[in-house]
């Protein structure tokens, strides 16, 4: 099988290297990929959000399965083009996507499929954010309706920092704050079946012990030596399979990665938000410990033959990834910089940890920084503390000028 990859971030990277890994794909390309990526896949220029360019891409790759990464494409309807040129796809329609793409229809499909969630208000005028933000309290809890590359989001005990947020994003959801620590559970589905994968958790925060402000992510685990055992099975009774069921009977079937970012409250499970596609970083531990190969999986999602497939297999390895982030990230990160220790890891700590590129390109022959969110190391271990150790020990050949780091991720989970 031929594959093609949409996209240039370290979730991209991640399934490209689970991919290569995977004796069935013959050739793999990426588009428009990363400099890290260029290590096991055939690069291509493309604009990820042109559908019909991606299409013809891929048939001119005669591509037997194209894989759209991020958000953006998925909500511009490029998935819709890909299978339109008859070439089967991993992701959901642009309707679909929606759920995603805007959180008052997330809601709406939730509330049709009894699915549980934060309390909510879709407000649009500066009066019904008011009367929303004075209903709820603090913390207070504003995300934009639309797509924000993880930054929409924000969560603040400040009335005046919430009523800004909410007047600068136009259409908001405001809503009622879920105390409990966050899980994240993905699943690929063709519609029909529902297949989860291992939870993992994120952490957004910039900085330790969860303060500053939110990101795309800084890191994240897997397994949950903490989590109730019966999580998966709960979430997907509750919450997945109801919510492909109810995406089918509106007649916007679901066929892709369906994400659910969870809280586990003191009143039960309960949904934050929904996503559209693998999550960055926790595809970067998920994937780690992924024993079956890939690319069938994704292939029986988008031919709708997933229920066909023998059950998931994984490794018993735990999984930790730090990212390691530009100088000002999120604001407005620093890019161009030189990046140094790649060879030193690829040497001395390969196959247990790796780097996973995010924001990076090639400069006459040197990988530099291009972005907010740069590299992603990785590592495996026999638990998490041998995980978190790898992980950091690579890290630590990283030179980047002004780049910053998170130094907590795992380590409660680890200690516990």
């Amino acid at each position: 099988m031929k594959v093609l990859v949409i996209g240039g971030g370290a979730r991209e990277h991640a399934l490209c290297r689970s991919l290569s890994l995977d004796p069935d794909v013959t050739a793999l390309h990426c588009a428009p990929g990363n400099a890290g990526i260029a290590d096991v896949a055939e690069l291509h220029p493309v604009d990820a959000l042109d559908g019909a360019a991606v299409a013809r891409l891929a048939a001119e790759l005669e591509a037997g399965l194209v894989i759209v990464g991020p958000e953006a494409p998925l909500v511009a309807g490029v998935a819709d083009a890909v299978r339109d040129a008859g070439i089967p796809c991993f992701g959901p329609s642009r309707e679909a996507a929606e759920l995603e793409g805007s959180k008052a229809f997330a809601k709406d499909v939730m509330a049709g499929a009894n699915v549980p969630t934060a309390r909510s208000y879709v407000c649009t005028t500066p009066e019904q954010i008011d009367d929303a933000l004075d209903a709820f309290g603090a913390p207070y809890v504003v995300k934009d309706d639309g797509l924000a590359a993880g930054k929409g989001v924000v969560v603040t005990d400040d009335i005046a920092a919430a009523r800004e947020h909410a007047l600068a994003c136009g259409r908001v959801v405001i809503e009622e704050f879920l105390d409990g620590p966050e899980v994240s559970l993905f699943a690929i589905t063709d519609g029909v079946t529902v297949l989860p994968l291992q939870p993992a958790q994120d952490f957004k925060r910039a900085l330790d012990n969860d303060e500053g402000p939110n990101t795309g992510g800084m890191g994240a685990y897997s397994p949950l030596p903490w989590a109730d055992p019966k999580l998966v099975d709960e979430v997907m009774e509750t919450v997945l399979q109801p919510t492909v069921d109810e995406l089918r009977r509106r007649g916007t079937p679901f066929s892709g990665l369906l994400y659910a970012g969870l809280a586990i409250t003191s009143r039960g499970v309960r949904v934050i938000e929904f996503n559209a596609r693998f999550g960055d970083p926790e595809t970067q531990v998920v994937l780690a410990r992924l024993k079956t190969p890939l690319a069938g999986v994704l292939l029986g999602a988008a031919e709708g033959t997933l229920a066909d497939l023998p059950p998931l297999t994984w490794r018993d390895d735990a999984a930790v990834t730090v990212v390691v982030a530009s100088h000002n990230y999120p604001d407005t990160p620093r890019t161009g910089d030189p990046i140094e220790g790649l060879d030193e890891i690829a040497a001395q700590d390969a196959p247990d940890a790796y780097v996973l590129h995010a924001g990076t390109r090639l400069d006459g022959g040197t990988v530099v920084s291009a972005g907010g969110r740069v590299l992603s190391v990785t590592a495996t271990g026999k638990n998490l503390t041998q995980a978190r150790e790898r992980a950091y020990t690579a890290l630590g050949r990283i030179s980047l000028s002004g780049s910053q780091h998170r130094t907590d991720i795992a380590r409660e989970a680890a200690e516990a």
